[in-house]
């Protein structure tokens, strides 16, 4: 793959639409193409591999902000140092994000044990396991331990 693509080659051959490629561009996570005569896009071969580095990180829940970051880290010469620190942050994200689900199974298997069937009947009866009284009314969600205290 030497030679120019079009948009829709590079698209297939990095697993995207059109529209994904003309938002990225927008976005700045890729170069502006070169035009031909009859003012098509054609990238170079390199973009497909830009594309999927994208599309990885986005597997692994960056955000195009975070990744526009550590693709701009990356564009230059020498060690990059940005991926290692970025996974790193976004480990500790995930591992809160677990940490609160485990949380909402418990409940949720709590709720089963208990033999809840009428929300209204349960709610009112002392022993409930659905944490009502834990919901911040301001966000609709049951603060984590560190915004708690």
């Amino acid at each position: 793959m030497s030679r120019a693509l079009r948009s829709g080659q590079l698209a297939k051959a990095a697993g995207v639409n059109a529209q994904t490629l003309r938002y990225y561009e927008r976005r700045g996570l890729l170069p502006e193409p070169r035009r031909t005569l009859g003012g098509h896009r054609e990238y170079g071969p390199e973009a497909v591999t830009v594309l999927r580095v994208i599309r990885g990180l986005a597997r692994l829940g960056f955000t195009l902000s975070e990744i526009s970051e550590l693709i701009e880290v990356g564009a230059h010469r020498g060690p990059r140092p940005g991926l290692r620190d970025a996974a790193a942050t976004k480990l500790a994200e995930v591992d809160a994000k677990i940490a609160d689900l485990n949380q909402v199974r418990a409940s949720l298997a709590d709720v089963l044990s208990a033999g809840c069937s009428d929300l209204a009947e349960c709610s009112c009866t002392p022993g409930c396991p659905i944490p009502f009284a834990d919901i911040d009314p301001g966000t609709g969600r049951t603060p984590t331990t560190d915004e708690v205290g």
